[in-house]
């Protein structure tokens, strides 16, 4: 007798089923935040229903998500539309609603056919030792921490010791799921939303915090992603100004080789 293997909660959590231009989804309690789903999972299943697309062509360029509304436990439709394409490149709407509700996500993406080219990479890796020398970090409490493994290398939060002198921004560490799981465009997208709200780190405390809008991009082909065949990226994250109830957040995520696989920046809101 075998045994039947399991889907991983990431791709039960993003799974999609299809339509015409209308597909379904469900928010998933396992990648559940404050008030709703894990931006990178919603980001996440918003790429899948476009790899799925029969009209899709090239890989993913760059996915931009808006949370316009909380999203509510329970089943949504996401209506995709392609808005122009070209011979290099596509360019995709994609509006996630629930019931008669407006949008509560409004995202859009380009995907792009790449063509061998002239390469060169002039950033480089940050040092790190490898991710089975680096402590765990317990988990934070929330549902959708709990589907992550977080290694800091630097700027390992203590959100139980607020001080009133701001402290650094800065994190560096390595990420992957709790569960391995094989680092694909889907779970990279997810990933790029995983670092912990700089303001918490800055502050010392959790206080209320939610991505207003996203944008990633990927640096990578699915095919040279895959090639890496890895579990886990080292990250960076950073920010650099705190004002009015919104800070900005950006960050990187790098393979172990040190291929540079995404870039990331968010603006983000917070209450303090």
């Amino acid at each position: 007798m075998t045994d039947t293997p399991t889907t991983h909660l990431f791709d039960e959590a993003t799974r999609v089923t299809a339509g015409d231009s209308r597909w379904q989804g469900r928010t998933s309690p396992d990648y559940w935040a404050f008030v709703g789903p894990f931006g990178g999972v919603t980001a996440a299943t918003v790429l899948r229903a476009l790899i799925g697309h029969p009209q899709i062509a090239g890989d993913p360029l760059a996915v931009t998500v808006n949370y316009c509304a909380p999203i509510a436990e329970g089943p949504f439709d996401l209506d995709v539309r392609l808005v122009r394409a070209n011979r290099s490149s596509q360019h995709w709407c994609v509006e996630l609603s629930q019931g008669d509700a407006d949008a509560a996500t409004l995202a859009t993406a380009v995907f792009a056919e790449r063509r061998p080219s002239w390469s060169h990479q002039p950033a480089a890796k940050p040092d790190a030792p490898p991710f089975d020398q680096v402590k765990r970090y317990p988990d934070a409490g929330m549902s959708w921490t709990k589907q992550y493994d977080f290694r800091f290398v630097e700027g390992r939060p203590d959100f139980g010791s607020r001080s009133d002198e701001p402290r650094s921004a800065y994190s560096r560490l390595w990420i992957s799921d709790r569960k391995p799981r094989k680092l694909d465009c889907l779970s990279l997208l997810s990933m790029s939303d995983a670092f912990f709200g700089r303001a918490f780190h800055v502050r010392g405390e959790l206080i209320p915090f939610g991505t207003v809008s996203l944008t990633t991009y990927f640096h990578v082909s699915r095919e040279e992603l895959a090639a890496e065949d890895i579990t886990h990226v080292l990250a960076t994250a950073d920010a650099k100004v705190f004002n009015r109830s919104y800070q900005d957040q950006h960050g990187e995520l790098w393979s172990p080789s040190g291929r540079l696989l995404a870039t990331t920046t968010q603006i983000a809101y917070f209450k303090a």
